[in-house]
């Protein structure tokens, strides 16, 4: 409470009565120490321990920490929430490169947050003495805010570099009460609605209290928050369309897949042959994971007869991952359909990652660090096919890793007429972490998005069937070779997410930028003297 109270001043001297008190900044001493808390509260809401409820206090402290600030105490304070947060979240970055990717990546994404809590704290100084009124300040302004949070994590999954859309508000959501909400809004939208709840609690344990002519009592706006949140979460579920099912059998051959694991060639291959149930029965469509297949099967007859010896004994065409090159050596990440007469179809990966699968401005970062760009001798180029192939009599949609964190392409797969997504990972260079977890629930929320169920097969794990509601309807084991055989429910129609999300989300973002502008004091000097010109 003493943060609270701190939080705010009296306005002295206005003239008009209704203006309520003043946004004030928190003493460095006190903010400080809060946007600690709130990053590392950001951090425990994801995966491992994936507590998704501390995303709610750890938005609180974070607007609090920026709030009223002046906007370089509100950067460093910004960085310092990001820091906190981005540090043991991707602590998984350094798994085996060391502590320079992790840290490099860790901090400059902790920039983003320094930039949006620049804008949120100009909010709540700016647009509060444009809106001076109570409603305004506990309705309005937290849409502003929300709006600005939304457009920094959109902003930072989408620059540079296709940018890194880990960590947004949304994605701690994934098994939490907003979940429903993606199929209406999207990751993003999901992200602006808990920020807009936050705020506005926020500003009822703030504003109305300082009022002038509020006489609204601790419980009364208690009350009114937990109206707020009810009446958000009161909307039901996108009624999901099925029509059938297909039986998959997803493998997960838990073979040496990693970068450094120093495979032979063909023992990946092998493995998850091995573990392919050869003998089930009813199988409709056979998934392997990111590059089991290792080599492209036009160019080398092992890796075609082992495909064939699978698909003619199962009697149902596969779906499995290689690095394919073409004749003027342009290396892709492919996703390919076999059957008994061979390729079919594939699906080039269209959002390699930086500095993983390809180095972006190689000739720039070999000089900083000349030892670890090394590393990376290939470079793999995005992919221009659509991501939905036809197999087994279906339409489905094909996810190559970190394919399923883009929005766009999530988008892309719902507008193409997917009826399933295959979500193919290798999460082998990430063994014994959480980086495996978090993309699964990113996965999960992908499938609540597009009202499709999503198969997740990893080479390792985490491996899960997912239905359009997000619920885990088959698993397999981290780290064990077996596959897992499931009736698929087979989605038709479309969510509004899928329809229209991204536009609103975009509208809502520039929108709330475009406020803060107008309410920007030099605007407001410009309009004084034009008048007194004229």
């Amino acid at each position: 409470m003493a943060v609270l109270e701190a939080a705010v001043r009296p306005q002295v001297g206005r003239p008009d009565p209704v203006r309520a008190a003043e946004f004030a900044a928190l003493p460095l001493r006190t903010a400080f120490p809060l946007a600690v808390v709130g990053g590392l509260l950001f951090a425990l809401a994801f995966p491992s321990p994936g507590w998704w409820f501390l995303a709610y206090p750890a938005t609180a402290c974070m607007l609090l920490a920026s709030m009223g600030q002046r906007a370089r105490r509100a950067a460093w304070l910004g960085y310092v929430a990001g820091a906190a947060f981005w540090l043991p979240a991707i602590s998984w970055a350094g798994r085996y490169l060391g502590p320079v990717p992790w840290l490099a990546l860790a901090l400059v994404e902790a920039a983003y947050f320094a930039l949006g809590s620049v804008a949120i704290a100009l909010a709540y100084r700016w647009v509060a003495r444009v809106l001076p009124a109570t409603a305004w300040r506990v309705w309005g302004l937290p849409a502003v805010v929300a709006g600005l949070w939304t457009g920094r994590e959109w902003f930072s999954g989408s620059w540079p570099y296709e940018g890194f859309a880990w960590g947004r508000v949304g994605l701690s959501q994934s098994q939490g009460p907003f979940t429903h909400l993606a199929a209406y809004v999207g990751v993003l939208g999901v992200s602006f609605l808990v920020v807009y709840c936050v705020a506005v609690v926020v500003s009822l344990a703030i504003v109305v209290p300082h009022a002038p002519g509020t006489v609204l009592r601790a419980p009364v706006r208690v009350a009114t928050a937990g109206l707020l949140v009810a009446v958000v979460l009161a909307v039901p579920a996108w009624p999901t369309r099925i029509d059938g099912s297909i039986r998959v059998e997803a493998v997960q051959g838990n073979g040496p897949a990693g970068y450094f694991d120093r495979a032979q060639p063909g023992e990946v291959l092998s493995a998850q042959v091995a573990a392919t149930d050869v003998g089930a029965e009813g199988v409709d469509l056979v998934v392997w994971p990111e590059a089991a297949a290792e080599a492209d099967p036009r160019r080398f007859p092992a890796v075609a007869g082992a495909l064939d010896s699978v698909v003619d004994t199962i009697g149902a065409p596969l779906v499995a991952g290689a690095i394919t090159q073409t004749p003027s050596g342009v290396l892709h990440n492919t996703s390919f359909v076999w059957t008994r007469d061979g390729w079919q179809s594939s699906y080039d990966k269209k959002r390699p990652v930086p500095f993983g699968e390809y180095v972006p401005d190689r000739w720039f970062f070999s000089k900083l660090a000349p030892s670890l760009i090394g590393l990376l001798q290939r470079d793999y180029t995005p992919g221009t096919k659509p991501n939905v192939l036809d197999v087994a009599g279906i339409r489905a949609g094909i996810a190559v890793c970190f394919d399923i964190v883009d929005d766009g392409l999530t988008a892309d797969m719902a507008r193409g007429g997917a009826q399933v997504i295959l979500a193919q990972t290798n999460n082998a260079d990430f063994s014994g972490t959480d980086e495996n977890l978090q993309q699964l629930e990113i996965a999960r929320l992908r499938a609540v998005e597009t009202g499709r169920a999503l198969v997740n097969i990893s080479t390792v794990g985490a491996s899960q069937v997912i239905d359009p509601t997000g619920r885990t309807i088959d698993r397999i084991p981290e780290y064990t070779a077996t596959s897992m055989i499931t009736d698929v429910p087979l989605g038709t129609g479309t969510t509004p997410a899928t329809v229209v999300s991204g536009s609103v989300t975009l509208l809502v973002s520039l929108g709330s930028l475009l406020v803060l502008l107008a309410c920007a004091p030099w605007t407001r000097r410009s309009r004084r003297s034009a008048r007194r010109t004229s």
